[in-house]
């Protein structure tokens, strides 16, 4: 993004100690809590709902397509970030495309709720395609209001307020929304959720516009398309073992990738509740990840980022045997607890090992854009080879399926010995509050 300019707050502390801070960090949970909002209403809740309404495994695993636009936003970021919104350009740039973006976003949620899975499938997927599209574009321009509304040593302090309004989302159209279905239904549930994206409307209304950059910027799309994809990885190209090192991003989630997309229809064959999935799956589970990703970072401090790597990669791997275990037990509601929590806390442990590694795979001179390309990478599994997963499940039968998830993950783990031989983490610094606030903003879209 472009030059910025800061906040009028200069002193040491970044904690909103005067009424105008306050107010910047205020706006940004809340812009956290919007931009949280759509993700499981297109992933987790979807298949929840597509799965109550006897919708096929196949055609449930081809719902992992519908979040392509949180892996490729950077091919669009550089118009939003160059163009003027139209009609709105009073407002300013960021807040006048995030006027425009969060009425259609709530839009599309609404007309999802108008629509029947268990007769026209295609039709809800349609709208799902819109939201995620809508969310992503939400999502870039967010993050550009967020980093240039705050000073220097408040961006720490502001990230840690949006994550958390992030995962107060998660919570809401994930947990939350599985609760409204029981009383009042999909369709209502559904229409609750986009009436909560108003919150966002009403922080974007409050937030004051940053003012423009200072030096010029190319002002074609191509030509800061190609400042922010193409010189990032031709740079990166140039570092010995790129394509191994592309080809562990890649693999590293895929056995995760494989597994996510199918937990809910897992859960509802083996006979769970919406609530129990609701309870278990979903605010359990967040807490889980939580959980993971603090002990995650302790990990990485203690031993370093090859050896946490090695050890949270194993773990993420062996986990979904739990996913085996269960299926052998069916109903189960103790193990159903015990699967959630190893599976999630392996998980948080594992991306905290590996947003460290990504980190240190960035040259300095294109840290922001290189790492949003290898973390758009990493979630390309998960958006494309995790389609084939209701197939294999149907096929295979749940046992083997997660069977095969599991032996995924081999791949992945012969690539990252290779490259921690030859290419060993340069050991990073103790971290501070912005530090650890930034590592773990990395965090909240991999709960899709």
């Amino acid at each position: 993004m472009h030059a910025t300019r800061r906040g009028p707050e200069s002193g040491p502390d970044p904690v909103p100690s005067r009424p105008g801070a306050r107010r910047r960090f205020a706006v940004l949970v809340a812009l956290g809590f919007s931009a949280g909002l759509p993700l499981p209403l297109t992933a987790f809740t979807l298949r929840q709902w597509f799965s109550e309404s006897g919708v096929s495994l196949s055609a449930i695993g081809l719902t992992a397509l519908i979040g392509l636009s949180y892996a490729l936003k950077f091919l669009w970021s550089p118009a939003l970030d160059a163009a003027d919104p139209p009609l709105l350009a009073r407002f300013g740039r960021r807040r006048g495309w995030l006027l425009l973006i969060q009425p259609l976003l709530m839009l599309a949620v609404a007309a999802m709720a108008l629509t029947d899975p268990s007769r026209a499938p295609g039709a809800t997927v349609a709208l799902a395609v819109a939201v995620a599209f809508l969310s992503a574009s939400q999502d870039v321009v967010i993050d550009a209001l967020r980093i240039e509304m705050l000073s220097e040593r408040e961006q720490g302090y502001g990230l840690a307020c949006y994550v958390w309004g992030y995962r107060a989302a998660l919570l809401c159209t994930g947990a939350g929304v599985l609760w409204v279905v029981g009383a009042a239904g999909w369709s209502a549930a559904y229409v609750a959720a986009a009436s909560l994206l108003l919150v966002g409307v009403a922080a974007t209304l409050l937030a004051d516009e940053p003012s423009a950059p200072a030096p010029p910027a190319p002002r074609s799309w191509g030509a800061r398309l190609r400042a922010s994809v193409v010189e990032p990885f031709r740079d990166f190209a140039r570092r010995p073992h790129w394509l191994a090192i592309l080809l562990f991003v890649a693999l590293f989630k895929l056995g995760e990738a494989l597994a996510g997309v199918m937990t809910a229809p897992f859960y509802r064959e083996l006979g769970f509740s919406r609530d129990e999935v609701a309870a278990v799956g979903s605010a359990f589970g967040l807490f889980a990840t939580l959980l993971g990703a603090l002990a995650g970072g302790w990990l990485v401090a203690r031993l370093g980022v090859a050896r946490a790597l090695v050890l949270t990669g194993l773990g993420q791997m062996l986990s979904n045997l739990m996913y085996v275990a269960l299926a052998r037990a069916g109903y189960d509601l103790p193990m159903l607890w015990l699967q959630v929590g190893v599976e999630n806390v392996t998980d948080g442990l594992a991306d905290a090992a590996f947003l460290a590694y990504l980190g240190g795979l960035t040259a300095r001179a294109f840290t922001a854009t290189q790492y949003a390309l290898l973390s758009s990478l990493a979630a390309l599994p998960l958006r494309t080879l995790g389609a084939a997963s209701g197939e294999l499940a149907q096929r295979l039968g749940w046992e083997n399926f997660f069977l095969l998830t599991t032996a995924a993950a081999l791949p992945a783990m012969a690539v990252m010995l290779f490259l921690l031989r030859r290419l060993p983490p340069v050991p990073i610094p103790a971290a501070g509050p912005e530090t650890a606030a930034g590592r773990d903003g990395g965090s909240p879209a991999r709960v899709a």
